[in-house]
């Protein structure tokens, strides 16, 4: 797991995006500007939820969520997104 010294706040989630395709099941390589957003990523942290509502996923579940959830953050040179718990969908 990623050594990250960021702490979400309450229903927060930090999430790790997977890396988008680069290659399609045929085997056409996908050019940088047509990629799109991945909408997978493994927990990175996870904050201790609300007072009546505990959260569900932990560091180091691979979860979906979606496409345009969360916000962008860039920590030494890693992307990451932190959204609140209720923009995921499921965890894999």
């Amino acid at each position: 797991m990623s050594n990250v010294k960021i702490k979400p706040l309450a229903d927060r989630v930090l999430v790790q995006p997977a890396e988008a395709e680069v290659k399609t099941a045929s085997g056409l390589y996908i050019p940088d500007s047509a990629k799109e957003k991945p909408q997978k990523g493994t927990v990175i942290a996870v904050g201790n939820g609300k007072k009546d509502e505990p959260l569900t996923v932990k560091v180091g579940d691979t979860v979906l969520y979606g496409k345009y959830s969360g916000t962008e953050l860039s920590v030494d040179g890693s992307e990451y997104l932190i959204m609140r718990e209720s923009d995921i969908f499921a965890i894999l």
